[in-house]
Formats: structure tokens, sequence, C-alpha cells
């Protein structure tokens, strides 16, 4: 077994397979899990009842990440310069609460991080940021058919309008941080 001390962090940037595809590209990242959290349901919600807009919940990533390669401060910038920080609870034509902006705090030092990155990033945007910073509650995984879903299914539309142009914003702005390919 490997000593290896991995941390993780959660964050929503709209549509969960446009950020699960966004870090699979990233080094030091061990695992990603698409998931909901940050909402009000009795029970497991389901990906149509978070669709809804009813239970509150964001689509998120969960990622498993190597702090001795990649930073969470790191994490974080490459996660606010992937997706539009500054559009309230919306990203391109998705629309509603679950594909809000926001990042999920595990502890307090993730806390102040969040905080000091969002500062730090502000000046590179028109407008001012909307992301929400929260403490992790209750975290779902989603249905396995999300899981992986740009490695999976990469002609599909979606995948070729909105996941692959977040790609090659990745690959211009963040070269030094992705995984040979």
């Amino acid at each position: 077994m490997s000593d290896k001390r991995y941390e993780i962090a959660t964050v929503g940037g709209g549509c969960f397979w446009c950020t699960e595809a966004i870090f699979q590209k990233v080094i030091g990242i061990e695992k990603i899990v698409s998931g909901y959290t940050g909402g009000k349901a009795p029970g497991r919600p389901t990906y149509r009842e978070v669709c809804s807009g009813l239970t509150g919940h964001a689509e998120v990533v969960q990622i498993t990440f190597d702090p001795e390669v990649l930073s969470y401060h790191d994490l974080l910038v490459i996660f606010m310069t992937t997706h539009d920080p500054t559009t309230l609870n919306r990203q391109g034509a998705d629309v509603g609460t679950q594909y809000r902006s926001v990042i999920y705090y595990h502890d307090k030092d993730q806390h102040t991080t969040a905080l000091d990155v969002l500062k730090e990033v502000a000046d590179s945007f028109d407008r001012p940021l909307v992301t929400e910073i929260s403490a992790l509650e209750t975290f779902y995984e989603a249905e396995e058919y999300h899981q992986n879903y740009y490695r999976n299914n990469p002609s599909q539309g979606y995948c070729n309008y909105v996941i692959s142009p977040k790609l090659s914003k990745l690959r211009k702005l963040h070269a030094d941080k992705l995984v040979s390919s």
C-alpha cells in the first residue's frame, strides 16, 4: 500500500461532463467522480431530479489529487479559468441552479485558498465573479453512465460543441499542467 497522501476537491462549473473532461487531462489527478451536492432532498437524488432544479443540488465533480504534484490552489485556478464563473446559474445553454459555479471546501484551509483564488483571478474577467463557496455536505455519486462521459462519447454532439472548446482553452492556458496524450 502506498504512503502517498491524496486530497479531495469538489467543484461545479456547469455540466459535470465538462469539468470531468478538463481534469482528466491534468497531472496529479488520481480519480474523478461526477456527482451531486449542495441540495436538499430526501434520499439520494437522481439525474432527472437534479436537472429539474427542484432539489437545489449542483452537478459537481469530486477530484482526488496528489498535492505534491498539483496544489489545491493550482487546481482551483484551472477550474476558474476553464468555465465562466461570471454567469449566475448558467454555463452556455445549460441553465438552472444545478449548473452554478461553485467550490465546495472540505476544510478551513481549502476555504481560505478558495477565497484567495477568487480574489486572484477576478481581474481576469470583464464581469464580477458569481462563484459560490460553500462547505461540502453530502456528496452523491452520479449514475454510472455519467462517469467518464467524454471519454466514452467523444463524438457525441454536446461533447464536440461544448467540451472540445473547453479542452482547447485548457491546453492554451495551462499546457504546463497537462498529462501528455
